[in-house]
């Protein structure tokens, strides 16, 4: 009778199993049609916080090295009078390189306790910052010098005779470009360096030499993209007179090529800001109107600015573009309440949609392959989303259930369809607090098998478990109600009415 019972109790196990088995393979059939992601948390150095910057090339186009900074577990000497650059995080961060999501400590500058990492090129020489030990007597902020980290060292990259720089982006000549401050005192240097009382200049560093690569007439330029033929896009004052409109001077974006800058010029207003140049030589960004009290996506081609428009409303800005001059951002519809993502390219601007109520895109790859952020249906909600193909996913959806992260701002995509971005823990609600980086690797939809194992969520780092510092103890700027802030990199926040990044779904 027993010998019955558990042949008749092996047999219901049996089949309840085989009902499970079928229903997840249905499930992941139904599922085979759209893209479908392995998650990898970074996590941090034992800290609450990993980092990823829109606007540096953290994750490289070609490879899947991606690079940035994370908290570790040790409370900043200097906080809270830590450089800007930082963030408002009393942590001390390092810079980190990855390639499968388990971060490499790039450490810092000897004397130094902070740095993060801007750019990766694909050999996994990285360009960024850090801290020297030295404090800025005129500003009385941790100085902070360009460094290039490159096998297994860091090199200080230096300055013009100022108090310290920033690296911002490399090709794969290990050319290096950003901004360095010189010893002539400057009241508008702020709005290019983030902290700074003298001028600060943009430069190109090559072979151990920093070139000066000058300005467009005014104190102050910053370099902030360099492609593979060498060519150099950022922004510089056109003259040291503050407009009326903005407070500062005219910000011009431009194109250095061939040993001169040129001015790339505006839509009309007095600041215009580029958020990208290509393999190609093209420049995309955004633009002040006539007026300076709206902006407008441009792209720029051989000499000439076309204004990109809008979906009716008076703005728009451009987040990304790839070697094949199609352009990203988001655009406004009329009244300025709502807006959307858009794809343009070859002269037509396409509405990508939303999930639920506004969105906006942040990356795109040569595949066309879009990603960025969205309110979903009670708009404030924020989730990542991936477009392709004429239809945009929630990222959150592409992955397995019951992440332990919750994916809402994917900012980058490479051409192997490998995303980085940040994400909220299991009780945290502000990535600029508690978030982490992630990374989604494409999975073979081919082998369903395969994808289900793959489909499991990867925690690159051991320490998670570390507590965030309490809100009462770290100030946080809160966003418009109808609005949150996106990790765009610090260096390239511009003052005046446009402001890069400064907003997103």
């Amino acid at each position: 009778m027993r010998s019955k019972r558990m042949l008749v109790l092996a047999a219901l196990i049996l089949s309840q199993a085989l009902i499970l088995q079928l229903c997840a393979q249905n499930a992941l059939t139904a599922k085979a049609k759209q893209p479908l992601y392995r998650l990898v948390d970074m996590g941090t150095f034992g800290g609450p916080v990993s980092i990823v910057f829109g606007g540096t090339g953290n994750l490289n186009q070609m490879t899947t090295l991606a690079t940035s900074c994370a908290d570790t577990a040790d409370l900043d000497p200097d906080w809270p009078n830590i450089n800007p650059a930082f963030g408002n995080d009393p942590y001390i961060q390092h810079a980190f390189i990855t390639r499968s999501g388990r971060l490499r400590d790039l450490g810092t500058l000897s004397g130094g306790t902070s740095s993060c990492g801007q750019g990766v090129n694909t050999r996994g020489v990285v360009a960024g910052f850090s801290t020297n030990g030295a404090i800025d007597p005129l500003t009385g902020f941790p100085e902070i010098e360009p460094v290039l980290w490159r096998n297994g060292k860091i090199l200080d990259l230096g300055n013009f005779g100022g108090n310290g720089g920033y690296a911002n982006f490399l090709n794969d000549r290990d050319q290096v470009v950003g901004g360095a401050l010189n010893s002539i005192p400057d009241p508008f240097s702020s709005v290019l360096s983030v902290y700074g009382a003298t001028q600060i200049h943009a430069f190109l560093w090559e072979d151990g030499a920093m070139e000066d690569l000058g300005t467009l007439g005014g104190p102050d330029s910053f370099a902030y993209y360099i492609n593979e033929r060498g060519e150099i896009a950022g922004q510089s004052f056109t003259n040291s007179v503050p407009n009326d409109t903005t407070g500062i001077p005219t910000m011009h974006p431009f194109l250095w090529s061939l040993g001169r800058m040129h001015d790339l010029g505006t839509l009309g207003g007095t600041i215009a800001t580029p958020s990208f140049l290509n393999n190609r030589g093209q420049v995309a960004g955004t633009s002040n109107l006539a007026g300076d009290q709206a902006s407008h996506p441009f792209f720029w081609d051989d000499g000439v600015m076309q204004d990109l428009g809008t979906f009716g409303g008076n703005n728009g800005e451009v987040q990304w573009m790839n070697d094949q001059g199609a352009t990203v951002g988001r655009a406004y519809f009329p009244g300025d309440t709502r807006w959307d993502a858009f794809l343009w390219q070859d002269g037509k601007m396409t509405d990508l949609g939303n999930l639920g109520c506004t969105s906006s895109g942040l990356g795109i790859n040569s595949k066309r392959q879009v990603v960025g952020t969205s309110r979903l249906a009670d708009c404030a909600t924020v989730h990542g989303w991936l477009w392709q193909d004429g239809k945009m996913y929630d990222l959150n959806d592409l992955i397995t259930p019951g992440a332990n992260l919750e994916l809402v701002e994917p900012l980058y995509i490479n051409d192997d369809g490998v995303i980085e971005g940040r994400g909220l823990p299991p009780g945290c609600n502000d990535v600029h607090v508690c978030g982490h980086a992630f990374l989604l690797f494409p999975c073979d939809g081919d082998d369903l098998r395969k994808c289900v194992n793959r489909l499991q969520v990867t925690t690159a780092d051991t320490n998670l478990s570390v507590s965030p510092v309490p809100a009462s103890s770290v100030p946080v700027n809160n966003p418009q109600p109808d609005r949150i802030q996106t990790s765009r990199n610090p260096l390239t926040q511009r003052g005046g009415f446009y402001q890069r990044g400064s907003r997103v779904d």
